[in-house]
């Protein structure tokens, strides 16, 4: 896989990570040493979706594995005065040194699941929150916002429109990887086929069919120029009067000679619904019924279903951009990096956040995640164990369901699976890192085979339930009972 030039990111932090790993490291050795855990976990589901897509792991091993402090950063720090000259020393030989547990990149994930954990010195685990945080809410924002489009589509080609409407070039180039993962088939990002090897689409703008004499000279030179994958652009001045008759004149007059079909045509602007089918009818009538209409032009998964169901248009793929790119519906995943646990003495001490917000409260301590399967291989829920517990299925497992702690409910028939696994220990990966083809495989054979079809509904999907073991249960509702004094 080709890679960015190397760049130096390390910097990627909030001030505050810089300024409470300082006043660990004043605290003195022992300070330093302390372990840490935090989990990275989501609240709800955007866009009132009923799953969502773990996406941006490579991108936190690359961020991990070349983390280290230049000199150039040194000395900016060093002009802030607001570190002593032995810190900016110990950063300046810094290395992370922690572990990292992850679920498997395209992982179906849910609310309140530690999704990755570091467990690390504290000063480690403090300086690596904002570009883990980056990494996971943008990507895993736009792999699920394009799962949606993709579903949307049924079955028809959806394509990466989105780089120029991106937020920057970093949002554009690893957007279109999400999108890739979450369905996409293709990309209009030059820089993200090169990079990450997605597939490219791509013909013409406006501009090409403006700057001949007239529309079919543009077509046929297009034509001559690439018989083999010729896709006209339409609505440049009248789809159905001039894009329409001119496509088929140099279907027929430039590629039948050639013993070439025309691929496509697109249309990007007006009533696609309505235009679609008109073109339609006027292709299939001469004998183009191969031909393949593409629509672009501010769309996404609602405008999609519309165009198909509610209006019956003829398209046979999509290129989204805008509504894709930057998830305008939501474009907030909000994934949060919480303290669960830190080692003292010896001994792990489970950490909580109160809230008066009952869904801000954390879910503490060392954990293992387990998603939990019937005997079809449907998964039924996910299940919050304690880290040094055994989960045995083998029979009737009894389990918490936190939001109705009183009622008696087990498990029965069922198998577990452990979702998080190692990715980085002693500050080196030892993961495998699949290619970014096995993700996108892995995100669709999960909803093809496991994820309920009533969960991947877009109103009222069903909610995934996370429930919990007895021993984890009764830790947290005694650190619950033991905060009543604050």
């Amino acid at each position: 896989m080709a890679q960015f030039e190397s760049r130096n990111i390390t910097m990627m932090m909030d001030l505050y990570e810089l300024t409470m790993a300082y006043g660990y490291f004043r605290e003195g050795a022992e300070a330093r040493k302390t372990r840490a855990s935090f989990d990275v976990f989501f609240r709800r589901h955007p866009d009132g979706g009923g799953f969502s897509i773990f996406a941006g792991l490579e991108q936190i091993i690359e961020y991990i594995e070349n983390m280290h402090f230049s000199a150039t950063d040194i000395a900016y720090l060093r002009d802030l005065s607001l570190f002593d000259a032995d810190f900016l020393d110990y950063l300046a030989d810094y290395r992370f040194t922690g572990d990292i547990r992850a679920f498997r990149e395209g992982t179906i994930m849910y609310p309140e699941e530690p999704i990755l954990t570091v467990t690390a010195p504290i000063i480690d685990a403090q300086l690596v929150e904002t570009a883990i945080l980056a990494e996971i809410n943008h990507q895993s924002l736009i792999a699920t916002k394009t799962r949606r489009i993709v579903r949307a589509a049924s079955g028809r080609g959806v394509s990466d429109f989105g780089a120029r409407r991106a937020h920057n070039v970093d949002a554009a180039v690893y957007g279109a990887r999400a999108a890739y993962i979450g369905g996409a088939g293709s990309t209009a990002t030059v820089l993200a086929g090169q990079l990450f090897g997605i597939p490219v689409s791509g013909t013409m703008a406006h501009s090409w069919i403006m700057y001949h004499e007239d529309e079919y000279t543009a077509f046929r030179k297009y034509a001559e120029t690439y018989p083999d994958n010729a896709v006209f652009l339409i609505d440049t001045y009248d789809v159905m009067h001039s894009g329409v008759p001119n496509a088929i004149r140099a279907a027929k007059e430039v590629l039948a000679p050639l013993g070439k079909r025309l691929k496509g045509v697109r249309i990007d602007s007006g009533d696609l619904a309505y235009l679609s089918k008109r073109v339609r009818t006027q292709l299939d009538a001469v004998g183009l019924t191969d031909c393949k209409i593409i629509a672009s032009n501010s769309l996404d998964e609602y405008t999609i279903s519309s165009i198909l169901n509610a209006q019956g248009g003829k398209i046979d793929g999509f290129g989204v951009g805008e509504r894709l790119i930057t998830s305008k519906s939501e474009p907030v995943f909000g994934a949060v990096y919480k303290l669960a646990a830190i080692e003292k003495d010896g001994k792990t001490l489970p950490k909580i956040k109160v809230s008066e917000t009952v869904e801000k409260i954390t879910n503490p301590g060392r954990k293992k995640i387990y998603r939990i399967y019937d005997e079809a291989g449907h998964a039924i829920a996910d299940l919050i164990a304690l880290a040094e517990e055994t989960v045995d299925m083998s029979r009737p497992y009894r389990y918490i369901d936190p939001k109705k702690p009183w009622k008696s409910r087990f498990f029965t028939n069922c198998t577990a699976r452990e979702l998080q696994h190692d990715v980085i220990k002693d500050g080196k990966c030892v993961a495998q890192r699949p290619s970014l083809g096995e993700i996108r495989s892995y995100v669709k054979e999960q909803l093809d085979k496991e994820i309920w079809q009533e969960e991947q509904r877009f109103e009222n999907p069903h909610t995934h339930y996370l429930d919990m073991s007895p021993a984890y249960y009764e830790m947290k509702l005694a650190l619950l009972n033991d905060m009543q004094q604050y």
